[in-house]
Order: structure tokens, then sequence, then C-alpha cells
């Protein structure tokens, strides 16, 4: 069969992209696109997200590519936008999935493509995780683009060490005050600049690497004879390890308690979204490195990259231990960043990812 260009389902996805957990159309036109095959679509009726697979049996070997694009302000104007290579991912996925559609006589066991939506949100993984999809799946493997600081173009590296991440939404509550009677009230400003700076005084194990950091702020109104005695604010905590994670988390509490203490308000922090530090399976990671040299050659063959970026595919190995993953780190001279409104990447790097990625899952349905 007459395969769609990946140039062209690249250029649908990269046109028309959707924000977290609203993927429909997304979903419909990865679906459209591999039922034309002989294979298992699987879609929700309380989420988007496509689950494919060709073949039967076991070992089942899986790959994910996550959906979602961000919402960011591109032009003067606010919109979703494909910053985060998840158009690029789509599209090499569905290209594994060509190729591995045609030599499906050749294949022993199940190969699942998943689709995933939300994961800039850090849920998605969670909610697929949820639906079974990984429950009986040997290997999972991801891949992810690098900004060209990391990885020269069409260099790859056989796994990412990606850290851990909390996103938490927070409020202070008080009264608002006359600006000439400060003694009437806790000014939620001043609160939130002694929130800032403890933050900075953390005491985490220094040779791992963490950070916190308030990432908005917003109190009071237009008046200014008001002294705001309320505030709501957003924090992002990075951590290497989880466990690093961990004690900056208690530590946050400790500092939002003493502070509550001492001015007598009340701070309430909750947890938007939580991902959790890479846990790479050896066995995976090494498959992927003998796919990376037999595609393209070994001196293409990077070490694994060690980043403070995250990602919820991690979360797959978290709650089902039993996985071996690892994810391909891409070098396409990425610029000038992730989540940069106007990223942008070499896309003559796809079909060299797309072979890498059939190369890894042929070994891995060889190895069980």
């Amino acid at each position: 069969m007459e395969h769609l260009s990946l140039d062209r389902i690249f250029h649908h996805l990269h046109s028309h992209p959707e924000t977290s957990w609203n993927e429909w159309e997304t979903t419909q036109y990865i679906a459209a696109t591999l039922e034309r095959y002989s294979c298992d679509i699987t879609t929700f009726g309380d989420c988007p997200g496509v689950v494919a697979e060709i073949l039967e049996g076991e070992p089942v070997v899986a790959v994910r590519a996550d959906m979602d694009a961000l919402w960011q302000e591109v032009e003067e104007a606010f919109c979703a936008n494909h910053s985060c290579g998840h158009d690029a991912y789509m599209t090499i996925v569905i290209g594994v999935f060509f190729a591995l559609a045609d030599k499906q006589e050749e294949l022993n066991g199940t190969v699942r493509f998943i689709f995933q939506p939300a994961e800039e949100q850090a849920t998605g993984a969670l909610k697929m995780v949820e639906k079974g999809i990984v429950d009986d799946a040997a290997y999972l493997f991801g891949l992810h683009l690098r900004p060209y600081q990391e990885l020269g173009h069409g260099t790859f590296a056989p796994a990412i060490q990606h850290g851990a991440a909390r996103f938490i939404r927070g409020s202070i509550n008080g009264e608002d005050a006359h600006g000439a009677r400060p003694h009437l009230n806790v000014n939620a400003i001043q609160v939130g600049a002694e929130l800032n700076q403890m933050l900075h005084h953390m005491e985490v194990d220094p040779a791992i690497s963490h950070s916190a950091k308030l990432t908005s702020f917003h109190a009071g109104g237009t008046t200014p004879n008001i002294i705001p005695g309320k505030a709501d604010f957003t924090l992002d905590l990075r951590a290497q390890q989880n466990a690093a994670m961990q004690t900056m988390a208690d530590q946050l509490n400790n500092i939002t308690s003493a502070l509550q203490t001492y001015h007598g308000n009340e701070i309430y922090l909750d947890i938007e979204s939580d991902v959790a530090a890479a846990v790479i399976d050896e066995q995976a990671r090494s498959i992927m490195a003998e796919a990376i040299k037999s595609s393209v050659g070994t001196e293409q063959l990077k070490p694994e990259i060690m980043t403070p970026g995250g990602d919820d595919f991690h979360f797959y190995t978290i709650k089902r231990p039993h996985l071996k993953a690892t994810m391909l780190g891409i070098g396409c001279d990425l610029k000038p960043g992730l989540h940069h409104p106007n990223m942008t990447f070499n896309q003559s790097v796809i079909p060299d990812a797309v072979t890498i990625l059939k190369r890894a899952i042929l070994t891995a349905l060889a190895q069980e």
C-alpha cells in the first residue's frame, strides 16, 4: 500500500496544533491515517488518544508519541503552538508504523503504538497507565528532539536522563487594608517576597542539580492605596533525582508553615502536576544504542543526555516497574530552544529517527 508522505503528515500536524486534553482532531487524523492498514485501533470516549497494534501475542513492544501543543504567545497573539516537537514525534512514530506494517509477516509478537494526550500537563501518561495500555508490555520506547547545544544534527543518544519536575499553584489569604494603615493587615506582596527569598536557601545536596522558583505572582488591583491581603502564585520545582525532589517538597512545606506562623495568615499549596525523574532500563538503553549504530553509524552515537527538563513518559516505568524503557534523543539543529515560540528544527532527521526506532523495536521483539 502506498503511504502518505511523512512531510505531508508533519505539515498537517504542525498546522493543526491542539492543547492538552483537547487533541480530538489530532486523534481523528491519526486514527484515520492508520485505519487503512491491518491493525487494531483503540480510541477513548473520555479523553483524546490513539492506541494502534499490529499482530498479536507476546512479547509486546510499545512506542509512545505525545500529541499536545503548548498555549503561548506567538507574534503577539496567544495560540496553540507545537514548540516542543510533538508534531515530529507523532510523524516519526507514524513512519515506524508504516515501516512495520509492511513487514508484519516478519514480526513475532505485538507492536503497540501509543499516541498520548496531555504530556505538557504531565497527566496524559498517568491516564494511559490507568487504562492498562502498558500492563502487558515488555519494552517501551519514547523519543525527544534535543536543542543544538546538547546534540549536533544527525547524532542520537540512547537515553535521556530527565529530572523530576513539580508545578504548584498557591495562594496567600488575608484581608486588604488602607495604604495609610499597614498595621491592620499583612501585605501579601511582602509574604511573597519572603517566600521567594527562602526558596533560595533550601538545603539540598549540591551535587544533585535542582532549582525552586516563583514563576508567577499576582496581588492587588489597580488602586494604589490598597495593601493587598491576598495573592496567587505558581512555583516550578526541579531536581535530577526523585529523592531530591521529595527533600525540596518537604522543605517547601516547612517554609510555608513558618510564614503562616509568623504572619498569622494562611498559605495554600496545590500540586498541579508532578513529573518523575527518569528510570532508564539498561537493556533498553543498550538496544537503542545498537539501533543507532546499525542505522546511522557508530560515530553518530552520543552519550546519554542529562537534562533538568521533565517528561511524563517516565510515569510509565514508575507506575509499571516491569517495563524496560528508554527515550531516543534526536539531534536536529533545534533552535532557539524547546518551548520557544519560534522553535525550528531540521526535519531531514525524521527518516533516520524512523529507522532507528524500527530497529530498536525489531531487536526488542527478538529479545523476549
